[in-house]
């Protein structure tokens, strides 16, 4: 994980260089992220218990699916991957763009294409980077993000909260 090379970009998110994930994390410099919420037929979103392993926010509730994008890479091959690698979920397609957040502290500094997509599951969990998951109504989402924000991801509290209230 700490070999991965990740783009550098401006505050236009505009590629500028190139550096290691643990100098991009430990500079503060601005990076490409996505998060993808996947939902069933009941209207539930499915949430990761993130690793105790992962160098940030470890084992608190995320997206549930989210990471870097690689050097090169766009923002919805990104969302495909990491689905694959993360729940073992093969998309025919790219999920559906929602709507982007700006780098900011909240984000790690990173620019951040939130997308959504439908499946049933059952999912094949990424040990290195998910403990757990689970199916939670949006309604029982926002009262646990509002009385528990410390359990939850920093990034996944602002995304939830504009999803909230842009859905």
């Amino acid at each position: 994980m700490s070999d991965e090379i990740f783009d550098v970009v401006n505050d236009r998110d505009e590629v500028i260089g190139q550096k290691l994930r643990r100098e991009v994390h430990r500079d503060g410099d601005k990076h490409r992220a996505v998060h993808v919420l996947v939902f069933n037929a009941r209207g539930e979103v499915f949430l990761q218990k993130r690793s105790m392993a992962k160098d940030t926010y470890p084992g608190t509730w995320d997206s549930s699916s989210s990471g870097h994008l690689d050097c090169g890479e766009d923002y919805d091959s990104c969302a495909i991957r990491e689905v694959r690698e993360e729940l073992g979920l093969h998309l025919e397609e790219c999920p559906k763009p929602l709507f982007k957040v700006d780098a900011c502290l909240e984000t790690g500094q990173e620019f951040v294409w939130i997308y959504r997509c439908e499946h049933e599951g059952p999912f094949v969990l990424q040990p290195e980077e998910i403990e757990r998951g689970g199916w939670f109504s949006p309604g029982l989402v926002a009262e646990w993000v509002s009385e528990k924000p410390d359990e939850f991801a920093s990034a996944f509290i602002l995304i939830w909260k504009k999803y909230s209230a842009e859905m």
